[in-house]
């Protein structure tokens, strides 16, 4: 069934549409048949785009439903989201950092997916804590930087980089924070 959604992705170049309707129904138009939100969540997993509509009203719930998988997820299978991320999450709702926050948590999701490969070789390697610690550092830096967008003189001053940093990171890491930057230019206009 997915294999067939993929297939009409790719060669329309477009996202399939999946209909909600008002039974709780998943409908996609590209195979047109029922699926499930299992179903759905194969198709993240396989890199299918879709985009999720209510049948009646037309609206994009692309969101909601994304969300009411990682509920189904962490509900069924071994959870994935600590308790402290999860408290520090609802934390922001409300807070003056709240718009930056889907931009951020995405860069930092990038990040990890980019460096997913080394982190499993770093593993078997036997190295524990360092690619973390290598990703915990990247994303602090890039808060720091995205605070001193919001709140200029505010962040921490620099301090001077390890002697032994990756300059390919660091080049990643401006490429990033540019393109932050030009989101937040776009949100202001």
């Amino acid at each position: 069934m997915v294999g067939r959604a993929k297939a009409a992705s790719g060669a329309a170049g477009d996202a399939i549409t999946i209909k909600k309707y008002a039974n709780r129904r998943l409908y996609n138009t590209a195979s047109s048949s029922y699926i499930t939100l299992e179903d759905l969540a194969r198709m993240v997993r396989e890199n299918v785009e879709f985009q999720v509509l209510d049948a009646k009203s037309g609206d994009d719930i692309t969101h909601s439903i994304l969300t009411q998988i990682i509920m189904d997820e962490e509900a069924n299978g071994e959870q994935m989201l600590p308790v402290s991320f999860l408290r520090q999450l609802i934390g922001m709702y409300g807070n003056s950092m709240q718009a930056m926050m889907p931009s951020y948590l995405e860069a930092s999701m990038t990040n990890f997916r980019e460096n997913q490969g080394k982190i499993r070789e770093a593993f078997e390697k036997g190295i524990s804590a360092t690619p973390f610690a290598a990703i915990h550092e990247t994303n602090m830096a890039m808060m720091r930087a995205a605070a001193d967008v919001f709140m200029p003189g505010v962040a921490k001053p620099k301090a001077k980089p390890p002697a032994g940093e990756n300059r390919d990171e660091l080049a990643a890491l401006r490429e990033q924070m540019a393109a932050m930057q030009k989101k937040l230019d776009e949100l202001g206009k």
